[in-house]
């Protein structure tokens, strides 16, 4: 099982129903071997650029882990799926994944003590 993380860009027009959509995309990766471990809805967003005549799309993050044949029917299936603009379906790599969360640590610490240097 690989670690992934799959952002999904989601028809504006479904905003109101966004559930329907969503639970497809959970369906799909679960359907397919998969768990997800995390999942943030980044909400309605202006694209760079038009999109099947669309200017604004619902960003949704997932991170799940996958077997290695996964990503493949995930991706076809994604690839005709209506409610779906664009998505990107990436392995996740552990270095950098380490790295961020150490400059994630460093910055809170500097944060910290700048509020204990401003008390």
């Amino acid at each position: 099982m690989n670690e992934y993380e799959l952002t999904v860009l989601i028809h504006p027009d479904l905003e109101a129903n966004l559930d329907a959509a969503l639970d497809k995309v959970r369906a799909l990766i679960k359907d397919n071997g998969g768990e997800i471990t995390k999942e943030d809805n980044w909400g309605k967003k202006k694209l760079a650029y038009q999109i099947r005549r669309e200017d604004f799309a619902v960003y949704v993050y997932f991170e799940a882990t996958l077997p290695s044949d996964a990503p493949r029917k995930i991706s076809s299936t994604l690839n005709i799926t209506d409610e779906v603009l664009r998505y990107l379906l990436v392995k996740t790599d552990e270095k950098t994944r380490q790295a961020l969360a150490e400059q994630r640590e460093r910055s809170e610490k500097m944060a910290a003590e700048a509020t204990e240097a401003d008390a």
